[in-house]
């Protein structure tokens, strides 16, 4: 079987490469000119550059090519332009699926990785309760919106056909996924190392994780037999205070002494606002941004996953307590901590 990996360079990617490898698959990884292969040194990896910004070249650059599944894990979760989140998330996928039907690619199934980020802060009112997939999506930031709407095309759209069948796509919802090689959690095992921990907001925060190998095994049996045009939650199984992951992250740093500060709302607002403009300036990234205040706002991140439980076979086999000890582990290994 030949499987083609978009985002193959980056933290999600990188894993369901290793995974491909291993099931024995003939394993393409789609990279960039300017991508890391940091995590992609097996010889068995073939590359292939991808132009996600042009249908006729990525027709182009697969013409000859056949694959049996295609995961595309390609996109952006921080941008300086809000534009950008659509021109990469939005319009890249469209034209990845525009050129795969354009070339009649006989495709078993199309897996996207989208994000439990499309519904934004809803079902808020205490005692909160788990998202559904039949819940109306507000997204309260740009990378949820871009998300949202890719889905939205994908399940609306009329193009979405390949010789007189549906194509064969199906959606992942992944919650916060942590791990080896994963950054924007890092920072946080970062500060506590460095002695302080930052929450933000009074009122109860229930908070969802899933594990990055969980995600790869649920792409894989999507793959294997997940049903065309449906959509499935990840996460582990489980729902966590805000202090739950922080306080792990200390124990398997040896407990350093820290202080650990809960600021209100409005301090948030100000710090992102900074970050924001200091981004603009600097043409950096800030870790705390526009969107990243919606997401440190947003208080309930429970989601149903029974349906990727009975349809997908779906066991998610990481909770904290063993996830959080294998990525302190790594990260001390690779001299990140």
């Amino acid at each position: 079987m030949r499987i083609l990996i978009t985002g193959a360079s980056g933290f999600i990617g990188s894993f369901i490469v290793e995974e491909a490898l291993r099931q024995g698959m003939d394993t393409w990884a789609a990279v960039r000119g300017s991508s890391s292969k940091q995590f992609l040194q097996d010889e068995r990896i073939h590359f292939i550059e991808l132009n996600l910004d042009s249908q006729q070249q990525l027709e182009q650059q697969l013409q000859g090519h056949t694959f049996d599944y295609v995961v595309h894990a390609a996109g952006v979760t921080k941008c300086l332009n809000s534009a950008d989140f659509y021109r990469i998330n939005t319009e890249g996928t469209k034209n990845l699926v525009r050129a795969l039907i354009a070339l009649n690619m006989p495709l078993k199934r199309f897996v996207y990785l989208s994000s439990l980020s499309i519904f934004g802060a809803i079902r808020e009112k205490q005692p909160y309760e788990e998202i559904r997939e039949t819940d109306t999506p507000h997204p309260n930031t740009d990378y949820g919106k871009s998300k949202l709407e890719t889905e939205r095309w994908m399940n609306e759209s009329l193009e979405l056909r390949m010789n007189d069948n549906v194509f064969p796509y199906v959606i992942l919802r992944p919650t916060g996924v942590y791990g080896p090689r994963e950054r924007d959690y890092f920072l946080m095992a970062k500060s506590i190392k460095q002695h302080s921990d930052f929450a933000v907001g009074y009122r109860q925060q229930d908070i969802t994780f899933v594990y990055v190998q969980d995600v790869v095994q649920a792409v894989f049996l999507a793959c294997d037999h997940g049903k065309t045009g449906r959509c499935y939650f990840l996460s582990d199984g489980e729902v966590y205070q805000s202090a739950t992951f922080s306080n792990l992250i200390r124990k398997e740093l040896g407990n350093p002494w820290w202080i650990r500060i809960t600021a209100p709302i409005w301090v948030l607002r100000i710090v992102t606002w900074v970050g924001d403009k200091i981004g603009h300036i600097t043409g950096k990234i800030s870790a705390l941004n526009n969107d990243k205040y919606h997401i440190l706002k947003q208080r309930n991140w429970r989601c149903d996953i029974e349906p990727a439980r009975q349809e997908l076979g779906y066991n998610p086999e990481y909770n904290l307590k063993r996830g959080v000890p294998l990525t302190i582990k790594w990260y001390k290994e690779n001299g990140w901590l």
